[in-house]
C-alpha cells in the first residue's frame, strides 16, 4: 500500500526534490514507491530559520528535498543537533535525539516531525523571555533613596 495525500485546493507538496501544486480543487495522490515526501505546511523558509532548532530543522528539511546535498549536510546536522542536546531539558532533549537517530538512518522527514515539537517549545521559551525582558523595560525605575 503506497502513501495517500489528500491535497487541498492549490496546495504544494515536494515529492523527491520536484514542487508540485494542486489545482483547484481537493485531490487524492498516491505515492506507490518510496519517495521524499514533505507538504509545503510542514516546510521552513530560509528567513525564518532565525533560531538555532529552526536552522536544524531547515538543514534536514534541505537534506529532504535536495538528495545532492545530503553527503555534505549530514555531519552539519548532526553537530547541531548534538550542541541542542544539552540545553533542553531531557523530555525535549529526547525529540533532538530521536531526529539525530532518523538523520543518521536517512529518515529526514521522520527527524523533521521529531523536532516539530522541539521547535514549539523553542518558541515557547523564547516568548517567555521576550516579555519578561519588554516587562523590565517597562516597568518603572523605582526612586533613590534619600540618605
Amino acid at each position: 500500500m503506497g502513501l495517500k495525500l489528500t491535497l487541498r485546493p492549490n496546495e504544494r507538496v515536494v515529492v523527491n526534490g520536484c514542487v508540485i501544486r494542486n489545482s483547484d480543487r481537493r485531490n487524492v495522490l498516491t505515492i506507490e514507491t518510496p519517495a521524499d515526501v514533505v507538504r509545503s505546511d510542514d516546510l521552513l523558509d530560509e528567513d525564518a530559520a532565525a533560531t538555532p532548532v529552526k536552522q536544524a530543522y531547515f538543514l534536514i528539511q534541505t537534506a529532504l528535498i535536495r538528495p545532492d546535498t545530503r553527503e555534505a549536510l549530514v555531519p552539519v546536522i548532526q553537530e547541531k543537533l548534538a550542541d541542542l542536546v544539552g540545553i533542553f531539558n531531557q523530555q525535549t532533549a529526547g525529540g533532538v535525539i530521536e531526529a539525530a537517530t532518523c538523520v543518521s538512518v536517512g529518515d529526514y522527514y521522520k527527524a523533521m516531525s521529531a523536532l516539530r515539537p522541539v521547535m514549539r517549545h523553542e518558541a515557547e521559551v523564547l516568548d517567555y523571555i521576550a516579555a519578561r525582558s519588554a516587562g523590565m523595560a517597562e516597568a518603572p525605575n523605582p526612586a533613590p533613596e534619600k540618605a
